[in-house]
Parts: structure tokens; sequence; C-alpha cells
């Protein structure tokens, strides 16, 4: 698998290219987000980006815009800003992550690991794990989510991780701290802020495509759940 890194700054592009090989995986580097959109273009097969955001000429926000059109790749932001609302922001643009600089080159490899997981580790020799809420099939071996029309709703992995985990469980309540752990599968400090703009993301690629149905119910004070 290609895993791309996105940074204008060449020694931690470097450095995260010799973690990256060393994982097995297959590094890639650009070092503006115009060469990167043209990497996209070119290797189909790349599974995960690394994305810094303040960079000359486009910066990471611009990228991410770009790739969301047509690409569901999980993308890990990386960044000297380290306010919440950076982060918020950060994700609120496309990301799957955020991470801060300076960064533990061991902590960002766990990330990676950790999305690539969730969007290609739910694959079953068994049959396929159909779940149908209130008109949506989720599909957990193809990672689909079909609407009754038959229209496919284009989730990314967190996305489709958290749908997943809340229609196995129809009418329990999981708290953002519970979600974040599930399918982040990692601890956090700002796990309510970041499962609050996913959730946020989610339910409205959800409305879109069902015209408005309200699939996700919000317990205020304890967290989400759907309903069976």
């Amino acid at each position: 698998m290609k895993i791309l890194v996105v940074d204008d700054d060449k020694e931690i592009a470097q450095l995260l290219e010799i973690y990256i090989k060393n994982e097995g995986y297959t590094p890639l580097a650009a070092y503006n987000g115009e060469d990167a959109l043209s990497m996209m273009r070119t290797n189909s097969d790349i599974g995960l980006i690394i994305l810094d955001i303040m960079m000359p000429g486009m910066s990471g926000i611009d990228v991410i815009s770009e790739i969301r059109k047509d690409s569901q790749v999980p993308v890990i932001f990386l960044s000297a800003k380290t306010e919440d609302m950076d982060k918020i922001q950060g994700l609120s643009s496309g990301a799957d992550d955020y991470v801060t600089k300076p960064f533990n080159p061991l902590e960002m490899m766990a990330r990676i690991h950790s999305l690539l997981r969730r969007s290609s580790n739910n694959v079953t020799k068994s049959a396929p794990d159909i779940i149908d809420i209130d008109g949506l099939q989720i599909n957990k071996e193809s990672h689909e989510v079909t609407t009754e029309s038959g229209n496919k709703i284009q989730l990314t992995a967190i996305e489709f991780g958290i749908l997943h985990l809340l229609a196995s469980h129809p009418n329990r309540v999981f708290s953002a701290d519970e979600i974040f752990e599930r399918v982040w599968k990692q601890e956090s400090i700002i796990s309510a802020k970041t499962v609050m703009v996913h959730m946020s993301h989610l339910r409205d690629k959800i409305e879109e495509a069902t015209d408005g149905k309200d699939i996700i119910q919000t317990v205020w004070g304890v967290g989400y759940k759907v309903e069976g």
C-alpha cells in the first residue's frame, strides 16, 4: 500500500518516509499541494494521506477540498496549530484525524494503523454482514451504505465506522468517548469534539441522500443512538 506524505518541510517528509517504509508500506512524498493532487491522479492505489495544513500555494484545506470531490481516502492532517478550534476546523474540512507538530513518529504510525484498520480490515470470508436501519442498508463487507432507492452514500472510513457501530446496537446510547474508543481505537482528550464533527458530516450525508431522514438521534447529555 502507498502512503502519501505532503509537507513543504522536506525533513519532516523524509522522516515520515523512513517510518512508513519500516512498517512495510510504500511512501510517496509531495512538497506542495499541486504535486500532491497530481500524485493522486497518477497513483490510484494510495491508501492514506498525511497532509500538512500550512503550505505555500495550496493549503492543506484546499487540497483536501479537491480530494473529497471524488475520494474518501483516509487523511491525517499534520499542523503546528494546536488550538481546539483549529483541530475542529481541520476535521470539519474532511480529515479523519489531526496530529500536531512536533509529533512522535511512533504515535503517527499508531494513528495510521488505526485508520487503515477502519478502512480495510472489515472484510470477512463469511456472508456479508448487512444491517437494515430505516431503509438504509449497511454492508460491513463492502463498506457500502445504500438507500431504499438504490443510491450509495459515500462515507469515509470513520463515518462508516460510526454508523455501523450505532446500527449494530439499535436503541443503545453511546457516549462520544465510547464511540471514539471503539471507532478510532485510541484515547484522546478532544474525543467529544472530534466525534461531534464527524457525526455532523455523517448526518448531513444521510439526510441529503434520504430527503431529510433523521437516522441518528441525539440523547442530550448522554450521547447518540439509532432506533431499531
